[in-house]
């Protein structure tokens, strides 16, 4: 994916939301992503340009609202985010640099981090049986 994309092609790509959120930094609302109950084996890929980022392995139900995973599978960036009042990490896809959400240090073992991950920024792609 050319990470050179105009904004007029990213907004003819992607849906309006999906522009918001990776293009623009939004957040979906919380319990809205159909990704939240996503259980089979496969990978989650950028909505934007198809990379991979999660493994279903690695996803566990955070209770925030939003497709939560231990770990990322994908190249992901990570940088300070100091919007809304707060200190937080947020994360974009190494690929195209669309945001994805942002990194807690609430989540379970092995890693103890929680990627809380806009729904709307991922597409879920499932194991070939």
């Amino acid at each position: 994916m050319d990470k050179s994309l105009t904004e007029t092609e990213w907004k003819a790509r992607l849906t309006s939301e999906q522009y918001r959120v990776l293009r623009e930094a939004g957040t979906e609302r919380p319990w809205t992503s159909p990704l939240n109950e996503e259980k089979r084996p496969g990978e989650f890929v950028c909505a934007g340009c198809g990379a991979l980022l999660y493994r279903s392995a690695d996803k566990f139900d955070s209770g925030c609202g939003w497709p939560s995973f231990t770990r990322a599978d994908g190249e992901i960036i990570e940088r300070p985010d100091h919007s809304h009042g707060m200190v937080r990490t947020e994360l974009l896809c190494g690929n195209c640099g669309g945001h994805l959400g942002h990194v807690f240090d609430d989540g379970p073992l092995p890693t103890g981090k929680r990627h809380c991950i806009n729904g709307v920024s991922l597409a879920f792609e499932p194991e070939s049986e």
